[in-house]
Order: C-alpha cells, then sequence, then structure tokens
C-alpha cells in the first residue's frame, strides 16, 4: 500500500507540472487584441510607405485594380501570423471576365515568406461580388543561420494587387480589408539565441538611437514594435516542460526503487504450530 500511495503522488505531482504548462503549449487558437483598435483606412503603394498595423486591427483601403498596396504589422518571438485578405470587387456588369488576385508577405530584409497554408492567390469569376485570399506564415523564430529564410523578428509587409484581369478592367474601382491573426506556438519553435535588434526598416544606428532618446523621439524600432514591446527571446514555455520532464523522471526512478525494492524482501512465512 505504501508503494501504491508513493506512485500516486508522483502522478499527480506530475499532472500538476504539466497542468502549469499547459496554457503555453496548448494555446491553439489565434489571439486578436480587441483594445487594438481600429486599422489604417488607406494603403501605400510602396514598401517605404506602408501603412502600419497591429494584429487584430482591420486596415481597409480604396484603390485602382491594378494598384500595389503595402500594409506593414510587426511579429515577435514565438508567433504564428496569419494574413487574411477581402477584396470587394467592382459591379459584375462593368466588368469584363474573371480577375486574379494574390496576397504576399515579405519580412523585415523584404524577403518574401512562403505560406504554411492558405489561399494566397484565387480567380474571381466575373460575377463575384468579392475574394478572400489567407497566408499562414511560419513561427517567427528568435535566431536563425544567416543563409536561412526562416522567419525572423520585425516588421511584415502585406501586399495586395491583381495579378491577371481583361485590359478593359484596369483602374476600376475596388476595396480591400486586411487582417491579421497570431497563434502563440510558445517554446515549440525557440532557439537558445536572439537577435541583437529586430529587422525593423529604418532601424537607427546607436549614435542616432542615442539622439532620438535625447530628443524624446521613438525610435525606428520602438516604433514598429507590438503595444506589450518586443520579446526578449531568452523565455518560452520550453523551459517548464524541461522542469517537468525533469521532475518525472526522478520520481519515476524513485517508484522503481520502491518497487524492486519490495519485490525483494523475503516473504514472511507463518510459523507452524
Amino acid at each position: 500500500m505504501r508503494t501504491v500511495r508513493m506512485l500516486a503522488t508522483a502522478a499527480l505531482a506530475g499532472a500538476a507540472l504539466l497542468g502549469l504548462a499547459a496554457p503555453g503549449a496548448t494555446a491553439d487558437s489565434p489571439t486578436a487584441d480587441p483594445s487594438a483598435g481600429a486599422g489604417p483606412t488607406e494603403a501605400g503603394t510602396t514598401f517605404r510607405t506602408a501603412a502600419r498595423f497591429l494584429p487584430g486591427q482591420q486596415a481597409t483601403a480604396q484603390a485602382a485594380t491594378g494598384d500595389y498596396l503595402y500594409w506593414v504589422f510587426p511579429a515577435d518571438t514565438g508567433q504564428r501570423p496569419t494574413v487574411n485578405a477581402t477584396v470587394t470587387l467592382p459591379d459584375s456588369a462593368l466588368r469584363h471576365g474573371p480577375t486574379t488576385w494574390r496576397v504576399d508577405v515579405y519580412d523585415g530584409l523584404r524577403r518574401r515568406q512562403p505560406c504554411m497554408y492558405g489561399t494566397q492567390s484565387r480567380t474571381a469569376a466575373k460575377e463575384a461580388s468579392s475574394v478572400e485570399l489567407a497566408c499562414v506564415l511560419r513561427p517567427v523564430r528568435a535566431s536563425a543561420d544567416a543563409w536561412a529564410n526562416d522567419p525572423l523578428p520585425g516588421s511584415y509587409y502585406v501586399r495586395l494587387t491583381v495579378t491577371g484581369l481583361p485590359d478593359e478592367d484596369l483602374g476600376q474601382p475596388f476595396t480591400a480589408r486586411v487582417g491579421v491573426t497570431t497563434l502563440d506556438k510558445g517554446g515549440a519553435y525557440a532557439t537558445d539565441g536572439s537577435l541583437a535588434a529586430p529587422l525593423v526598416p529604418g532601424a537607427t544606428t546607436a549614435d542616432e538611437a542615442e539622439a532620438d532618446a535625447d530628443a524624446g523621439r521613438p525610435s525606428a524600432v520602438e516604433a514598429a514594435a507590438p503595444e506589450d514591446g518586443w520579446s526578449s527571446g531568452w523565455w518560452s514555455d520550453r523551459w517548464i516542460w524541461t522542469a517537468a520532464g525533469g521532475v518525472l523522471a526522478a520520481l519515476a526512478g524513485i517508484g522503481g526503487y520502491v518497487l524492486t525494492r519490495g519485490g525483494g524482501r523475503p516473504s514472511r512465512i507463518p510459523p507452524t504450530a
């Protein structure tokens, strides 16, 4: 009975530790900050003029078919962004055929990031009133090899444009709506290192950053940061899982020792009359 009680105690302790780790490891729903507020109502036409918005916001714009629209949002370590875009098309009576739309995402170094899932490009029939696009990016890592194309913390650009349409439909007005949700992947994609600074275009040198601080101006990195700031990159829930695994291994060793010791004891023989 004593052995059973010890094993039960070990199981309860392990379950408690795993319960502590569960929130960060099993958070499997995108997060949208309701306090993020409304997004921009205009889009940029180049990388340099991209309109900034935060995950949870909805960015909108009205433009002419054939224009390139640009937005930019921050993505931090451990997040997996999902970009959704909806294009409201001109009246079908004014169009002359189907149109093909595409959304692309670039990181702070302007490297195009591939989509894990989602419909990045879609053709809308002449009778369609809208077209929806989506791009699920890979989880953002704290660091990566110089030759790798892994997504890193920093700014991410969304580019929306039409890639195929009848020539007669160029210049027709349309409305675009873009939003981003993030999924916290936690320690599953954590790395031991971290960048010295997020990949934010326009980031200043140390002297320029000091001058901005003296003048009370936010630096480019600060201005592009998420609402709660950039992650330091050193903490992730894998620390909890590592500690829980170590404790469970120790408890399993104790349980095995108790079982082995109990099994090796000689059985008591009742005295004969």
